[in-house]
């Protein structure tokens, strides 16, 4: 086989969640763009399907589906549908991310809990319930979109004079999400199961100034990341390109936790 064809998704059915989001897009993008038929997934039904209408359009296979990471039957229902559709799930993308409060001095425990909901029960079940399923065909690949707040903790001196904050609470879930992949990765292992995890560092959407200025002065890149900067990564371990990697954290980051 050419290199190049095992980077190729044709016939597989990926799951996106939050796939309409910020990275969700971009994700739901690639994997189409590599052949597969993408499932974009998330509370908002109607921005899933002006994405999946979008990607229709470029003559790609793509379709929305309603899914909130709140309630554990939506996380079955959307399970059961895909089983009755296609049969199978081939590629997971845990991609949703609930946010609320600020830094720990600002954050109450209403906001606290309410983003664990999504953050670590909702991944909990949809590795559970989708995995089960992977393991009955012994295959499959699961990607955990994590941040380099998994791995190393803010510098908050970026944040001065500016009205953007790193809420603890995506800290803690971004850490938890790394070690759970690794979890995974071992005890799907069994089943030819991968199981990786992305950890992106700061996108660029317009921030304020002084923020940009100092995330892309420490950043060895010396930029935030951009549209594009998440599509390879993606396809890589969504593919066959990375058959022999699982438990892995991917840094795309530009650097960042490099010094």
């Amino acid at each position: 086989m050419n290199v190049m064809d095992t980077f190729r998704l044709d016939g597989k059915i990926a799951l996106v969640t939050g796939g309409a989001g910020l990275y969700g897009v971009h994700i739901s993008t690639a994997l189409a763009e590599a052949g597969a038929t993408v499932l974009i997934a998330s509370r908002n039904e109607e921005r899933c399907k002006s994405v999946a209408e979008e990607l229709k359009a470029a003559g790609l296979q793509a379709l929305a589906m309603n899914l909130n990471l709140c309630e554990e039957s939506s996380i079955i229902e959307t399970r059961d549908m895909i089983l009755k559709e296609f049969g199978r799930l081939d590629v997971l993308f845990n991609n949703a991310v609930a946010r609320a409060g600020g830094n720990i001095d600002h954050m109450t425990r209403q906001e606290w809990e309410s983003t664990m909901v999504v953050n670590s029960t909702g991944l909990f079940l949809c590795c559970q319930l989708f995995g089960d399923e992977m393991a009955k065909r012994r295959s499959g690949s699961i990607v955990n979109i994590c941040s380099i707040y998994g791995v190393v903790g803010p510098d908050f001196t970026i944040y001065e004079n500016t009205p953007i904050q790193n809420p603890a609470n995506y800290s803690f879930a971004k850490g938890g999400m790394v070690n759970f992949t690794r979890y995974l990765a071992s005890f799907y292992g069994k089943f030819s199961i991968r199981v990786n995890c992305i950890s992106p560092g700061g996108y660029y959407t317009g921030q304020h100034p002084e923020f940009v200025q100092k995330y892309c002065r420490n950043t060895p890149l010396g930029r935030m990341a951009n549209s594009e900067d998440i599509k390879g990564p993606a396809v890589f371990l969504a593919s066959d390109a990375s058959a022999y990697i699982t438990g892995h954290n991917l840094m795309v980051d530009g650097g960042w936790t490099a010094i």
